[in-house]
């Protein structure tokens, strides 16, 4: 297998942005490593620690008490991962569609790390 770098010039200093693989018949993406765990931490603190799965459900789809992250409509923000921090940090007193509020950090007590880490997950759900 052949493994290529692909490398960003960004305001003159070079980013390794992922990897990609050649095997014949297939090319592949990875991420890089770092992206990678944030991922699984936002996926982990969603389903886990963040309690965010016990209203929007397991896959992110939404239920009675809390809306749908996988499509394109944000009901109380923009839907910029800032907003969601935001939005996880300060919670949802009053939301405008589903009856049940949402606790800032879901009730849970999060790092920076997990907020940032939820956030670009949650962000990776939608269609928008």
């Amino acid at each position: 297998m052949v493994r290529v770098w692909r490398v960003l010039a960004l305001s003159g200093a070079l980013v390794v942005a992922g990897a990609w693989q050649y095997a014949p018949g297939t090319v592949t993406y990875e991420p890089p490593d770092a992206v990678m765990a944030q991922d699984t931490l936002g996926k982990t603190v969603f389903l886990g620690k963040g309690t965010c799965s016990a209203c929007h459900g397991v896959e992110g789809k939404g239920s009675m008490l809390a809306p749908d992250l996988t499509d394109a409509a944000w009901l109380n923000i923009d839907g910029s991962v800032e907003a969601i921090v935001r939005l996880v940090k300060e919670g949802v007193a009053q939301p405008k569609e589903h009856p049940a509020p949402m606790p800032p950090m879901g009730g849970a007590q999060l790092t920076d790390a997990e907020v940032q880490a939820v956030a670009a997950y949650v962000k990776s759900l939608s269609a928008d």
